[in-house]
C-alpha cells in the first residue's frame, strides 16, 4: 500500500477528493479529462492522492448500510456495537489530520449528491416480457419484441422506445422530466403511470393509468407539433388516420393493460388486428385472407398460449387455421356448409 505524501497540502487533498467523486459518479468529457491530466502533471503527489480517494470512494459504496445507520443515529436512533463496524478510512494514518477529514467530508457530500446514471440498451425476445427498475427508481414493464434505449444522468431522464410496448411507473423528480421518445411521437412526464405502444406502421398509442402526461404525436417527423395533455383514464391513438382520444373506464383500463398479466382483451376488433398483435408477440408470420380479415372479434386470450389461441378462433369464428411448412400461419374463412 502506498503511503501518503510526507508534506500534506489541504488544497490538493480537497481537489483529489473531488476528482475521485467525479470519476465515480460520471463519465468525464474530453475537456474535463484534459484538466485532470494537467492537475496530475503539476505534482508527483497528485496521482497518489487521487488513487487513495478513488479507493475511498469504493470503500464508501460498501459502507452505505452503515452510513444509513449514522443518519438514523443523528435523528435519535441508536446503533448497536455489533452493527457499528469501523469505516476503512478511519484506519488511515493519523498524519492525515484535519485536512484529510475535511476533504473526505467534501467527497462524501459530493458523492451522495450525485444522481445515479444509466446508459443501456434493453431488448426483449419473442414471447417474453421483462420488468426492470431504472437508475432513478422508475419501474418499467416491457412487452415482448420491445427495444428500449435508456439515458439517465444529472441533466435529464430520456428513454427511446424504438419499437414495441412498455408500461412506465415514473419516479417523481420535477427537476428532471422523464421523456419517452418513439419514432411516431414523444411523451413527457415528471412522475406518473402510463403505457406506450409504437409500431413501424406509424402507430402511437398512449394510455394513462395515473397522473397526467404531455404527448407530442408525430413531433419527430414534423406531422404534428401541438402537444396533447392526457389525464388518468385517457387513451390516445395516433397514426396515419389521425389522432383519436377517448376516456376509458376502470374496467376498460384493465383490459387495455391486460398484457402485463399475459393476456389480450378485444371487443369488436377486426381479426387482422388481433392476428397482428399475436404475430408481433410471438415473432411469427400470422395473416388472414381478405374474406376473414374483417371478422369482428370479442374475447380474452392468453398471450403465451398460441395453440390455445388458434383453437379458440376455430371454435368461436367461422375460420380455418393452417400451419404452413415455413412456420407461418394462415387464417381463412370456412366455406358455408
Amino acid at each position: 500500500m502506498n503511503s501518503f505524501p510526507k508534506h500534506r497540502d489541504p488544497a490538493a487533498e480537497e481537489q483529489a477528493s473531488l476528482w475521485a467523486a467525479r470519476l465515480d459518479g460520471s463519465v468525464l468529457s474530453a475537456t474535463d479529462r484534459l484538466v485532470l491530466d494537467e492537475w496530475l502533471a503539476k505534482h508527483p503527489d497528485h496521482r497518489a492522492l487521487l488513487s487513495r480517494y478513488c479507493q475511498f470512494s469504493a470503500d464508501l459504496e460498501q459502507q452505505l448500510p452503515l452510513i444509513e445507520g449514522i443518519k438514523e443515529l443523528s435523528a435519535g436512533a441508536r446503533i448497536t456495537p455489533a452493527t457499528a463496524q469501523p469505516l476503512p478510512w478511519l484506519r488511515w494514518p493519523m498524519m492525515a489530520g484535519a485536512a484529510l477529514t475535511a476533504a473526505a467530508a467534501v467527497a462524501l457530500v459530493f458523492w451522495l449528491g450525485q444522481p445515479k446514471q444509466q446508459f443501456e440498451n434493453i431488448a426483449t425476445p419473442a414471447a417474453q416480457r421483462q420488468t426492470l427498475t431504472l437508475a432513478d427508481g422508475t419501474r418499467v414493464e416491457l412487452n415482448a419484441q420491445t427495444s428500449l434505449q435508456i439515458e439517465i444522468n444529472g441533466q435529464g431522464r430520456r428513454v427511446r422506445l424504438a419499437s414495441g410496448e412498455a408500461f412506465f411507473a415514473v419516479h417523481k423528480d420535477p427537476s428532471r422530466p422523464f421523456l419517452v421518445e418513439t419514432p411516431t411521437g414523444s411523451v413527457r412526464v415528471t412522475g406518473t403511470k402510463f403505457d406506450v405502444r409504437t409500431e413501424t406502421s406509424g402507430l402511437l398509442e398512449v394510455t394513462v393509468l395515473e397522473g397526467s402526461v404531455q404527448t407530442h404525436p408525430g413531433d419527430l417527423t414534423g406531422q404534428h407539433t401541438t402537444p396533447v395533455i392526457l389525464g388518468a383514464g385517457d387513451n390516445l391513438l395516433a397514426g396515419p388516420g389521425g389522432i383519436h382520444r377517448q376516456f376509458l373506464t376502470s374496467a376498460e383500463l384493465d383490459d387495455a393493460l391486460a398484457w402485463r398479466q399475459g393476456q389480450l382483451v378485444f371487443k369488436g376488433v377486426p381479426l387482422r388486428e388481433v392476428l397482428a398483435r399475436f404475430a408481433r408477440y410471438h415473432g411469427r408470420g400470422i395473416t388472414a385472407t381478405a374474406d376473414a380479415a374483417e371478422i369482428s372479434v370479442g374475447a380474452r386470450f392468453s398471450l403465451d398460449d398460441l395453440d390455445g389461441f388458434f383453437a379458440a378462433l376455430e371454435e368461436a369464428l367461422p375460420v380455418k387455421v393452417t400451419h404452413n411448412l415455413n412456420g407461418t400461419v394462415g387464417v381463412a374463412r370456412r366455406p358455408d356448409r
